[in-house]
């Protein structure tokens, strides 16, 4: 289904941040260039990303509202993993004591919670594609045959 709303505002990523401090992410590197990656965002990729999720989205307007409410898009956070070679990503999330913490009266039900934290995961991982295929040529940069050794 199409999401039909206003494309949000990118997040502030914050290079104080390790990324190694989230529990979805697995990172071997401490040098995330999240201003190039901010930079890109700034640039169209953010908007572009969002519009390429939005088509396809599979949340409806009332459940964005919800996360919008919550600010959780603002959660997000996106840095470079040189190790693996390709942009990562945190993706926020509804926690599993959702109800006792009653975060928002618009969550009634675990299906919502999960289209929501299902979606916000997908909408990371477009956003990391779109950087990688449109934004950024950092692979080509990360090898320069002059800097390898000789055998």
């Amino acid at each position: 289904m199409t999401l039909d709303v206003p494309i949000p505002d990118r997040p502030t990523l914050s290079p104080a941040v390790e990324a190694t401090e989230y529990e979805d992410v697995d990172v071997q590197s401490n040098e995330y260039r999240r201003e190039e990656l901010a930079e890109a965002l700034a640039d169209g990729a953010w908007e572009d990303a969002f519009r390429e999720w939005a088509a396809d989205a599979g949340i409806d307007a009332e459940t964005w509202a919800i996360v919008t409410d919550l600010g959780l898009v603002a959660e997000f956070d996106f840095f470079w993993d040189s190790f693996a070679g390709r942009v990562g990503y945190h993706a926020p999330g509804l926690p599993e004591d959702w109800r006792e913490r009653r975060i928002h009266s618009d969550i009634q039900s675990w299906e919502t919670v999960s289209s929501i934290n299902a979606g916000l995961t997908e909408f990371g991982q477009v956003v990391c594609d779109v950087l990688a295929d449109d934004y950024l040529d950092w692979e080509a940069q990360e090898v320069d045959a002059g800097d390898l050794p000789d055998f």
